[in-house]
């Protein structure tokens, strides 16, 4: 390997596999048909294809603002007058209009849920997506905490259009984001009586890393940056009266810093840089646990050299890194565990599946330990081989043969033939070169020759031809593999 890692990948070198690991990774992967014209583009040309594209229009949700409004004066009044003169009829009506208007808010949280999973697997730019979702695990907020579903597309909303763009930017909105200042209480942190909890995130999980440069000392100071932030309905308000003013030393640096300005603080420091370096890295390049190999450690290193260069725009960061030798290293092929969405898009938009049920599909992701708008801590999913265990690799194997045959197996098999239209010529499929194929395009990585007899002796059990449902049967095999989990 070059003595940087981060040099590119000789062009000769992109052939269809390094496209294919290069769409699998910066997107949900795609047909052969689409890695063809990836590959055709040339390494440059697909790296930009997928990074520098025109941001796709999330204006088709469909989702309506005010389900969750907040009670208007006269509405306060009128419950105010009920307590006092024991109005039980008026507080009854009151408490079943909550009850409507939160049962109506859980189905568009639903509707919303159909409407992202149905984007992965339909847009044109699938990084766009891939970092939407990356961001919604790095600033991770859930819908049981916040209980408004229009907050949770705003922030939806929020990541998308910083997908690969300033993190210094996305950072200063999710302070006037509604949704995360209420999951982190930072409504109730006020002069005199500071609230920690979105201080201590910012520096712990959001921006630092955890225990990287700062202090309780530290914490306790940003907190005071941090005051005066209120929430005025679907609005983050700034209200001055509540906010500390006074002089505060973080890192360091003193001054009557607030919250924009303790951001700059923050991601002057070297940490910043290295820790979002790491956490990309983990998400494209290799999740394995355990001590990182010299080339990784050097590879982070020259991704948060990079970060600051840039002054944390992603795109050219994220370029470099799709073209890079290190990236497309075959030790670094198969060395992520797929997220349950990931499995799931990946398999319709790579094997064309029908996409079938959205809602019986989020529910067997929700079963695998991933519940789009709803992470299990602030902390997101710890993600890698934390995915894995017998029940969820249970439900894995289901949701696939699911997504091939249908339910219960009783619908016609989906028109598998195109993944292997290119191998026919002007005579049948060679059976040998179906099963080759067959696993190095839905394994990512070289097939081990066990793997080849397996199949090829499958195949010769029945009949030895290649048609539809015999494709259907191969696929439903890999599939099930432990390999295939991998991306």
């Amino acid at each position: 390997m070059s003595a940087d890692p981060l040099s590119p990948l000789p062009d000769r070198d992109f052939d269809f596999w390094s496209a294919a690991h290069l769409l699998r990774r910066a997107g949900f992967g795609g047909t052969p048909a689409e890695i063809g014209v990836l590959q055709a583009a040339g390494l440059d040309g697909a790296v930009a294809r997928l990074v520098e594209y025109e941001p796709t229009p999330d204006t088709d949700s469909r989702a309506v603002p005010d389900i969750m409004r907040p009670q208007t004066p006269e509405e306060q009044a009128m419950l105010a007058r009920a307590r006092e003169v024991g109005d039980e009829a008026t507080l009854e009506r009151s408490r079943r209009d909550r009850q409507n208007r939160q049962r109506r808010d859980r189905d568009q949280l639903r509707s919303l849920r159909r409407w992202w999973f149905d984007r992965m697997v339909t847009t044109p730019n699938p990084l766009e997506e891939k970092m939407t979702l990356f961001w919604h695990g790095h600033y991770a907020t859930g819908y049981r905490t916040i209980e408004d579903s229009w907050h949770m597309l705003a922030q939806n909303r929020l990541f998308r259009a910083h997908a690969v763009g300033d993190a210094r930017q996305l950072a200063a909105g999710i302070l006037r984001d509604p949704a995360m200042v209420r999951y982190l209480d930072g409504q109730r942190n006020r002069r005199g009586n500071p609230n920690e909890n979105l201080a201590r995130e910012l520096m712990e999980l959001f921006v630092l890393g955890e225990g990287n440069a700062y202090t309780e000392r530290d914490i306790k100071e940003v907190a005071r940056c941090l005051t005066g932030l209120d929430i005025d309905d679907d609005t983050v308000v700034f209200r001055p009266d509540r906010h500390d003013d006074g002089v505060k030393s973080v890192l360091g640096r003193r001054g009557r810093f607030t919250g924009d300005e303790v951001l700059q603080v923050l991601f002057a420091r070297p940490e910043a840089a290295t820790f979002l370096a790491g956490k990309l890295y983990r998400f494209f390049v290799n999740d394995a646990p355990g001590p990182r190999s010299r080339d990784a450690q050097r590879t982070i290193d020259g991704l948060a050299k990079l970060l600051r260069r840039h002054e944390f725009d992603l795109a050219p960061v994220l370029s470099r890194l799709f073209a890079s030798r290190h990236f497309h290293d075959p030790a670094n092929r198969g060395a992520i565990v797929k997220s349950p969405i990931q499995l799931l898009v990946e398999a319709i938009r790579s094997l064309g599946t029908p996409p079938r049920d959205a809602d019986r599909l989020l529910d067997d992701a929700d079963r695998m330990g991933q519940s789009l708008f709803q992470p299990p801590s602030v902390k997101g999913w710890d993600g890698g081989r934390a995915w894995i265990n017998t029940a969820t690799l249970f439900v894995r194997q289901n949701v696939l043969v699911h997504l091939l045959v249908g339910e219960g197996g009783t619908a016609a098999p989906f028109p598998a033939e195109h993944l292997i239209a290119h191998l026919s010529g002007d005579g049948p499929p060679d059976p040998d070169a179906t099963v080759e194929y067959l696993l190095r395009f839905c394994l990512g990585t070289e097939p081990h020759p066990d793997r080849r007899r397996e199949l090829r002796a499958f195949l010769a059990e029945v009949g030895d031809r290649v048609d539809r449902d015999r494709i259907v049967a191969m696929l439903a095999i890999i599939t099930a593999l432990p390999e295939y989990q991998l991306c």
